[in-house]
């Protein structure tokens, strides 16, 4: 991976992850204010929808850490180690854990008459959608084991050839 890759793939995260934190700190309160501002039926739901809301911030921010280690990984030459697993499996929770909130904001929306069905039903496409990424950086997970395994055995049949030389 080049040097501008790398740099323009961390300046990235950076923003992504500056961006999540003015989620949480600003938009979030404004958020329940305007919620609690409301009808008494969307009212009752601001609480339940603000924790799914900052929790859903908190995965993606641990997903863009894992990343940026990754990135760290690769461009050190190490991301074919077993070390690199554990940030990947830390990626595969964090969807997993999405989807699950986004699976459980459909449930609180749900009941009642505050949001359509429709939407809902939305919601409930897009906790697929989540889960189908988690499935998707699985399949990569299985990927890197294969080239881990690769280069064990590379390095295993080049300590070989050099006792033989």
């Amino acid at each position: 991976m080049g040097k501008l890759t790398v740099l323009a793939l961390r300046a990235v995260i950076v923003a992504l992850l500056a961006g999540s934190v003015f989620v949480q700190a600003v938009m979030v309160p404004l958020l329940a204010s305007d919620l609690k501002g409301l009808d008494e039926e969307v009212a009752r739901l601001a609480d339940p929808v603000l924790v799914i809301v900052v929790l859903g911030v908190v995965t993606a921010q641990i997903v863009l850490v894992c990343v940026w280690r990754l990135v760290t990984m690769v461009r050190r030459g190490t991301v074919f180690s077993h070390a690199a697993f554990r940030y990947v499996h830390i990626v595969i929770g964090a969807f997993v854990a999405a989807a699950l909130l986004v699976f459980a904001l459909g449930a609180v929306l749900a009941p009642g008459e505050a949001v359509a069905p429709g939407v809902v039903l939305l919601v409930g496409g897009a906790g697929l959608a989540v889960f189908g990424i988690a499935l998707v950086v699985l399949v990569l997970r299985m990927l890197l084991a294969q080239a881990v395994a690769r280069e064990v055995e590379a390095t295993r049949m080049r300590a070989e050839l050099a006792e033989v030389i």
